[in-house]
């Protein structure tokens, strides 16, 4: 998923600020900051914020990804 902007889109449909991220999936802020500006981050990072947004109902399709009609952000149905 790391597509710094469909991390920013998720958690915007969520309102949920970086804080909130950071702490549902138990990252520091900084971690979350470093993720969502593009840097490299390691994969688990990354697991847990898909897991944050997939636990609240969320589905982040990257791109190149094809469920669901291709990339994007979604509620899951």
């Amino acid at each position: 998923m790391h597509a710094p902007e469909l991390m920013r889109c998720a958690r915007g449909m969520l309102d949920l600020t970086q804080k909130d991220l950071a702490e549902r999936a138990c990252l520091s802020l900084k971690i979350v900051r470093s993720a969502e500006a593009g840097n490299d981050v390691r994969v688990s990072v990354l697991r847990a914020i898909e897991e944050v947004f997939a636990d609240a109902g969320v589905v982040v399709l990257a791109s190149g990804d094809v469920r669901g009609g291709g990339p994007g952000i979604r509620f899951r149905e």
